[in-house]
């Protein structure tokens, strides 16, 4: 029942699309546009960086305020498995986030939430997620090169943290969180397949905090 809980938890602050009423608020709709995807890159590309950056924000809270209560709940009740129920709040967020029920479950790729998932979840998780994401960002720019290399990072070292006994829980706990974390991975993966397919032929669009990505956003879609 817990588990069930968390995910409904999770779930309702991912409808929180911060890209859609963000667009609303301006008079389209964001998912009409560029990409078409309902997430900060594409508002970043639309509206520019302050819209982005205002979007990513809204994004990454309504996942940390999710993980946040879930913990405040069951910390003290259910200390051996509050990690398993963080990490059930943060599918419920992605999972809201990706596929919003009242947009025709036409959302955004995650990217975002899942950022909030590893500002809340352990302070370990954090240095990695930094480094890998602004890393390939600011040598490569691309955004979808960031999202993937960030999610192999987290389950690989999601992984090494349980089996270091870091999340306090036992061995059946661990497996049921790496399948959580496996399945929000493969997700991210299939959300950005075609951007995978851009990366490896060289069309990938690329992103840039200045007018530069005006100018690239007349040229090519995401």
């Amino acid at each position: 029942m817990e588990r069930v809980f968390c995910l409904l938890i999770g779930y309702v602050f991912g409808l929180f699309q911060t890209a859609y009423i963000y667009g609303r608020l301006h008079g389209i709709d964001i998912r009409n546009y560029g990409s078409g995807n309902a997430g900060t890159t594409n508002t970043l590309r639309v509206f520019g960086t302050k819209a982005g950056l205002l979007v990513l924000v809204g994004d990454i809270m309504k996942c940390i305020l999710a993980v946040v209560i879930t913990a405040v709940i069951f910390d003290k009740s259910h200390p051996d498995m509050v990690y398993l129920l963080k990490m059930y709040t943060a599918m419920g967020a992605i999972i809201g986030h990706n596929f919003p029920f009242y947009l025709q479950f036409k959302g955004g790729k995650g990217i975002a939430a899942t950022a909030g998932l590893i500002l809340s979840f352990h302070p370990y998780l954090i240095p990695m997620g930094i480094i890998l994401f602004f890393g390939a960002f600011f040598i490569t720019h691309y955004v979808s090169l960031g999202s993937l290399l960030v999610y192999a990072g987290f389950m690989i070292e999601l992984v090494v943290l349980g089996q270091m006994g870091i999340f306090g829980m036992t061995q059946p706990r661990l497996l049921e969180m790496y399948v959580i974390a496996a399945f929000l991975t493969v997700m991210a993966y299939w959300k950005h397949r075609e951007n995978i397919k851009r990366l490896v032929s060289g069309t990938e669009r690329k992103t840039y905090l200045t007018h530069k990505n005006k100018e690239a956003a007349q040229k090519a879609d995401d």
